[in-house]
């Protein structure tokens, strides 16, 4: 597994891993094949493990504090682990939620955080969602103080905009910006990821594969199950779905080229758009783990790069990627 710089310490695998789907919002999950999983992660030399505090509320840091514990001093020395704060989820069973980036939460919840996992400092300390009622410098000057404790080792922001990125970064410097961006998903490309390169700052796309729909594995509604999060979102509604394959058939002839898979290759296109750019896919299989681990060796051509990056400019995805709720925090 080849590696890249995130920032000036954070050497990781060119892919990375997202656990969300470990814990909740894809289906039903076993921690004991999540285990495996995570195991698996050694074996093929991903290094780099994305989590949150709210992902089961709690449920996924303890599961890797778990999988942590069970490796040996020199396996758990190589892993780097992100977490991330500043989602209040509510008590209850819904999605309800709000933003928090005060100091006094940002603090607690580093400590929540550092307990589950087991560890005394955290590789890379993300703000999950940028709240508009604190003003990013308090927040930044915070994170600044774990840093200085050495509770964390680097800070990142999650969907943060442009100017915020800039006020953030006169503060301390971001290591890492962590937003969705894959083929169907490329917001970030008109402001953000100008400045992500002008400040040399590192990017972790998340749902690098359109939450499964750049496998081509998803082109019916009815195989969702009712507590996937996929079932009701507008982009996998089936009229959207039927629209959104489009952007499949471009794919296709590529894969066949390179004898890989559709998803192959758009996580190949994403590692061609920035040399600090490093992609977190989740599954809770073992075998699309595989699948997205040898994505790493495809080096698309020029040609290819082009048609993938202009495949926006004459057909356009149908759907919200979020909710009117799931937007809440996103840094327009």
């Amino acid at each position: 597994m080849q590696t890249r710089n995130l920032s000036q310490d954070l050497v990781i695998s060119s892919i990375g891993y997202g656990a969300m789907g470990l814990s909740e919002f894809y289906g039903k999950s076993d921690d004991q094949y999540s285990l495996l999983l995570l195991n698996k992660l050694i074996d093929y030399g991903v290094n780099f493990i994305d989590t949150a505090d709210i992902y089961g509320r709690g449920h996924n840091e303890r599961l890797i504090g778990h999988f942590l514990a069970r490796q040996s001093p020199s396996t758990r020395d190589k892993l780097r682990i992100a977490t991330k704060c500043g989602i209040d989820r509510s008590s209850d069973s819904t999605y309800n939620r709000s933003i928090n980036n005060t100091p006094d939460y940002i603090i607690r919840c580093c400590n929540e955080s550092l307990s589950r996992l087991g560890l005394e400092n955290i590789d890379l300390f993300y703000l999950h969602r940028i709240s508009e009622s604190t003003p990013i410098e308090e927040s930044m000057d915070c994170l600044k103080g774990l840093v200085k404790e050495g509770k964390i080792k680097n800070i990142g922001l999650c969907e943060v905009s442009a100017s915020t990125l800039r006020k953030a970064h006169n503060v301390h410097p971001v290591s890492v910006v962590q937003s969705e961006y894959s083929l169907w998903t490329r917001d970030i490309e008109y402001e953000i990821l100008p400045i992500i390169k002008e400040l040399d700052i590192g990017l972790v796309p998340y749902s690098p594969l359109g939450r499964g729909f750049l496998t081509g594995r998803y082109l019916n509604n009815n195989e969702f199950s009712n507590d996937d999060f996929r079932k009701n979102n507008e982009r996998f509604l089936q009229q959207s779905i039927d629209h959104n394959v489009t952007l499949l058939n471009i794919l296709k002839p590529i894969a066949y080229k390179y004898e890989a898979t559709i998803g192959q290759i758009s996580l190949a296109w994403l590692l061609a758009q920035y040399e600090k750019l490093v992609p977190i896919p989740g599954t809770k299989h073992i075998k699309y783990l595989t699948e997205n681990v040898g994505a790493a060796k495809i080096v698309l051509d020029k040609d290819e790069i082009e048609l993938l990056n202009s495949s926006n400019r004459n057909f356009k995805i149908k759907g919200d990627r979020y909710s009117e709720e799931g937007m809440k925090g996103i840094n327009a």
